[in-house]
């Protein structure tokens, strides 16, 4: 299998960290270029200690980013990047004919009208938008096999989502009133040094932001109207807790028909089961939880998987559904990976398990 030439544009930060991570080790990918423009010069194990002992990581220096250099060095690139700045270097990659696989949110969505609604700033490249596929492989796998530009899922989307999408493509929920509320850790917030981050900030602390309008709101509304095939517009809480990594969402809705007996709610657990089993039984990153076990971040911080476990409330005629994943993998660069294996061909979960 032919050994693929990648890079990393924004290697330094957390999702960049956990990319170099990943390829370094990748059975089929090799990592040719790290780009920072704040250690460039230095290496890979200057930088990142724990990597000393790969035989890349004293030779691979950062060096500042440079498309039409990176265009020559890597087949596929990866931008771990703010959003805005992504597309700077997208357009010119893409131009030079490498693929690219995005993890900023700038090739997220369709509409360049939303983008600046929420990111409060003109779209850089909204001629693209069309052009590049939201890259969550349980739902796209056969888009992400013909793409050029993917767009990797954000981290409380990718939860919300994966639990979503089969229920309302079923007919199972309404598409109205749906509420996610979501906690997660630190290094969601990305690498920088901001007073809300530090340790004594965070610490012994659990706190919501981004009310009522987080950012994330955006995509996830788009795919669950693509999803229900009408405009959806849900609540989201997003909170902060004192962990280093790990999302865990919980999903309030109800189903689109009222149970008022155990006969009925027999009927509709079964259904329940039965979509989840034909959507995501056989997906390698995918974990259905069954009898008493619910979500738990500690078994899958570090790891490509979501999990996800669900009931049934009789007092209030709810579905809960809730999910944990970690919000650097799953919910960033493995599934970036993850996407890139898919666009290859080779087996998805190389690299990743």
């Amino acid at each position: 299998m032919k050994i693929k030439k990648v890079a990393i544009v924004g290697a330094s930060g957390y999702s960049g960290e956990e990319l170099v991570k990943l390829l370094l080790s990748h059975p089929h990918a090799e990592l040719t270029a790290v780009t920072s423009r704040l250690y460039a010069g230095q290496t890979l194990a200057q930088i990142f200690p724990k990597f000393a002992n790969h035989p890349k990581a004293k030779a691979l220096k950062f060096s500042e980013p440079n498309s039409e250099v990176l265009a020559k060095q890597a087949e596929i690139v990866f931008l771990a990047l703010p959003h805005g700045v992504a597309a700077e270097f997208a357009v010119p990659l893409l131009k030079a004919g490498c693929t690219v696989i995005d993890l900023s949110a700038d090739f997220r969505l369709k509409s360049a009208e939303v983008y600046k609604d929420f990111y409060a700033h003109d779209h850089p490249a909204p001629e693209l938008l069309a052009k590049s596929v939201y890259g969550l492989p349980e739902i796209y796998r056969d888009e992400i096999k013909r793409a050029k530009l993917i767009a990797s899922p954000g981290c409380y989307p990718t939860s919300i989502l994966l639990p979503l999408i089969p229920l309302l493509k079923a007919g199972l929920i309404k598409a109205n009133g749906i509420i996610a509320d979501s906690m997660s850790g630190v290094s969601g917030a990305g690498r920088k040094a901001e007073l809300d981050y530090l340790f004594v900030e965070c610490n012994e602390s659990v706190r919501p932001y981004g009310v009522p309008k987080h950012r994330h709101l955006s995509e996830i509304e788009e795919q669950l109207s693509f999803a229900a095939g009408a405009q959806v517009t849900i609540q989201f809480t997003p909170h902060l807790i004192p962990v280093n990594r790990g999302i865990l969402t919980t999903l309030y809705l109800a189903p689109e028909k009222h149970f008022t007996n155990a006969a009925e709610m027999f009927t509709l657990t079964g259904q329940i089961a039965e979509c989840y089993q034909k959507a995501y039984g056989n997906e390698p990153f995918v974990r259905l939880l069954e009898g008493k076990a619910l979500p738990d971040t500690k078994n899958v911080v570090g790891t490509n998987v979501c999990e996800f476990a669900w009931r049934l409330d009789p007092r209030t005629g709810r579905l809960i559904v809730m999910s944990a994943e970690d919000n650097l993998v799953k919910g960033a660069s493995g599934q970036a990976v993850q996407s890139m294996n898919i666009l290859c061909g080779f087996p998805e979960t190389a690299g990743l398990v």
